[in-house]
């Protein structure tokens, strides 16, 4: 099912047009050739913490220096977006519930911005964020377009192909930046394909889901590497495996007794395509940017404000209790 959250009182007064906004031009009726999903639920943090000021600042980078008047879907996790993969897997990632019960109460708040900023808003019960991408993604390409992945999420790097790209946002230079197959390629040595494959060997500690280098030491990933780019996938390799030796003993050993085990993270790490979500023609049209720099603006006006009165808030608590 298509949730799209409702917008509250975010309206602001009229701002001033950006000056940035305004310095990047984009030639005005030609009809888009990509489409943009925005990952929102990455931008709300600033490291571990949830953070609507950070989603505030990425957007903005976002809107005025990346997607610019092309279409742009944004995509959060529907409710109960994890429980499947928790039922594969307990310790799928367990360390952020805390942060995302935190979220999902600005999950309204974040909605509105991106609404009145005229981004269509998408979540799926059942799925998360990155699973809808995936199925979206397969039907865009479907239409002649090529599509951008705005995020920083690695499972990503699996979609990549010469017409899916991602734009990653990077804290430290305070900007995002493209990452295209032949980037992928420069830093792996091998294709986008094999991805989703090394890692259910190499594991994912971030998502807290193990690879086998504990369970089988030695089969790291140049080991990995070189058996996938002969096997081609994780289950031709396990296969082949099966009813042949296909490398070293540790190797072979590792790849028959934790068969089940890769298998398992391959359903874990692999992205679903099958999330009840249908591409809207209206979603594929050139995106009206007038409203971004007030609405963003009015946003984070009300941030600070917030911050202020809570700051205010704790020092009046704290001299009560020294007096």
């Amino acid at each position: 099912m298509i949730v799209t959250l409702k917008s509250s009182s975010l309206a602001p007064a009229p701002l001033p047009t950006s000056p940035l906004r305004n310095s990047i031009k984009q030639p005005i009726g030609r009809p888009p050739s990509r489409v943009f999903f925005l990952d929102v639920n990455p931008l709300c943090y600033e490291g571990s913490q949830p953070s609507l000021r950070s989603f505030a600042r990425w957007v903005s980078l976002f809107f005025s220096q990346v997607s610019l008047r092309d279409p742009v879907v944004a995509v959060l996790d529907g409710d109960e977006g994890n429980e499947y993969r928790r039922r594969l897997m307990p310790s799928y990632k367990a360390h952020r519930r805390s942060a995302l019960r935190r979220l999902a109460e600005s999950r309204a708040d974040v909605a509105d911005v991106l609404r009145m900023c005229n981004v269509p808003v998408i979540k799926v019960n059942g799925y998360e964020a990155d699973d809808v991408v995936a199925t979206l993604t397969d039907q865009v390409l479907q239409r002649g377009f090529r599509v951008v992945i705005g995020s920083p999420d690695k499972d990503f790097k699996q979609l990549i192909s010469e017409d899916v790209q991602i734009v990653m946002p990077i804290p430290e230079f305070g900007r995002w930046s493209f990452y295209t197959l032949r980037h992928y390629i420069a830093q792996y040595d091998c294709d986008p394909s094999s991805d989703l494959s090394l890692r259910c060997i190499m594991g994912d500690e971030v998502d807290g889901v193990p690879g086998i280098q504990h369970l089988a030491p030695g089969f790291g990933r140049k080991t990995a590497l070189k058996l996938l780019k002969k096997h081609g996938s994780l289950e031709n390799l396990l296969s082949a495996a099966a009813i042949r030796t296909v490398g070293k003993h540790y190797a072979q050993d590792a790849l028959t007794k934790y068969a089940d085990h890769l298998r398992r993270n391959h359903e874990v790490l692999s992205l679903r395509r099958d999330a009840d979500v249908r591409l809207q023609d209206e979603w594929l049209s050139e995106r009206d940017t007038c409203n971004d720099f007030a609405i963003l603006s009015s946003f984070t006006k009300k941030l600070n404000e917030a911050q202020r009165l809570d700051k205010s808030w704790r020092r009046k608590v704290a001299e009560r209790r020294i007096s």
